[in-house]
């Protein structure tokens, strides 16, 4: 797993010094106290009084001396917290995974399943997370850890309060009380248990990924079409809570029918379905599984197959409209491609290049200026990171809950 970038958290002055201390640990792995004074500006009297707090609430620790240059030994701290763990699960349109942390962002235990994608039968899913939920809990008992966060992650939107699915058309899902279904089957199941939708997180992790960009628009591709707007750091969640349903822009004149209701959606040219069809790949769903099939769309696009180049082709161009409206819409400093159009960012770029050749000069910017398209770093971890870094950015952001 890669390390968990940096954050940005604030609070009181205690608490926001702490923070600094923890979150260098974080970023920057072991440290000496002198080293973390360097790069938070804290005094060096200062970082040893809340190392000396963190370390007696079992936060840090001081890791076996090393020696410099000259042959002094010289004494880092590194991340402890060994009583804790942040527990994020997710639910995709082929099987359910459990991830379980520590602090750091470091793996301890990793469990997936396989659900069968049964269409229209959610207590089937449910059964399935349930499973590697109680394995997750059961592993970090036998750890010793005590779950701080956990977060269930479903590629679908959400809204509510408690929050609950609206609707998750690749599993053939409408309303469904995800929370309430997974607490009836696993007993003790912690209350701080959270659900959020896949396209926020995942747009998060990667900008955490790219320096100093704050305004980025998110568009992916795995079980369906989604993504997310992030305006000044901060994910535009709407009024409703499904701000960013970017597969349901009805973008096509007199175009296919929806399951959402309207007709032209983005989805129903460019969506996984869509492309598997007009490939021929359907087959391999039920078969390999939906992941397993778009490796193999991804797979023969590359390579020039006619039938998978030219579904390929027939949903690009909207694509890159969908790009062009929501660019203009936002105004984003990067535009980053995620699930398995990531493989294909080089020619969603180009689409996206061919129809704005003067916009930024319309508004009396440079041509460089016009957000370049990228692929996201994280593949199908990217929602799974995202709620772990999450996580473990609001337990930096208070300590008390470390026990500090």
């Amino acid at each position: 797993m890669p390390r968990a970038p940096r954050s940005l958290v604030s609070g009181d002055v205690r608490r926001h010094n702490l923070t600094l201390v923890l979150d260098h640990l974080v970023s920057a792995g072991p440290s000496a106290r002198s080293e973390i004074a360097a790069a938070t500006g804290l005094t060096r009297g200062a970082v040893t009084a809340l190392a000396a707090a963190l370390a007696e609430a079992g936060v840090v620790r001081e890791a076996e001396p090393t020696l410099t240059g000259r042959g002094r030994p010289i004494t880092r701290l590194e991340l402890a917290a060994d009583e804790v763990a942040i527990l994020v699960a997710q639910v995709d349109a082929d099987a359910a995974t459990a991830l379980l942390t520590n602090l750091a962002g470091e793996e301890l235990h990793r469990v997936e399943r396989r659900h069968g994608r049964p269409m229209g039968d959610p207590d089937a899913v449910l059964d399935v997370l349930a499973n590697v939920s109680r394995d997750a809990l059961g592993t970090a008992a036998r750890l010793g850890r005590r779950i701080v966060e956990l977060t269930m992650v479903v590629f679908a939107p959400v809204g509510g309060e408690p929050p609950v699915v609206l609707a998750d058309t690749d599993l053939g899902w409408a309303v469904v009380d995800l929370l309430g279904g997974l607490r009836s089957r696993v007993p003790g199941l912690p209350e701080i248990a959270t659900l959020v939708s896949d396209g926020w997180l995942a747009a998060q992790a990667e900008r955490s990924l790219l320096d100093g960009v704050d305004d980025l628009l998110y568009l992916k591709s795995n079980s369906g079409i989604g993504g997310a707007i992030i305006s000044g750091g901060r994910t535009i969640e709407g009024a409703h809570g499904v701000g960013a349903s970017l597969g349901h822009l009805a973008l096509i004149p007199d175009g296919a029918p929806c399951e959402c209701g309207q007709s032209g959606c983005l989805v129903t040219i460019a969506g996984p379905d869509a492309l598997l069809e007009r490939a021929g790949l359907t087959g391999l769903v039920a078969d390999r599984g939906l992941a397993a099939a778009l490796d193999e769309l991804s797979r023969r696009i590359d390579a020039g197959d006619p039938a998978a180049s030219a579904a390929w082709e027939a949903a690009l161009p909207w694509i890159a409209r969908a790009l062009q409206v929501m660019s203009l819409a936002t105004d984003p400093s990067a535009i980053v491609i995620g699930g398995f159009w990531a493989a294909h960012a080089a020619s969603i770029e180009r689409a996206f290049r061919a129809n704005r050749p003067t916009v930024a000069e319309a508004f009396g910017r440079p041509a460089s200026e016009i957000p370049t398209v990228t692929a996201g770093r994280l593949g199908a971890d990217a929602a799974l990171l995202g709620a772990a870094w999450a996580a473990r950015d609001r337990l930096l952001a208070d300590p008390a809950r470390l026990g500090v």
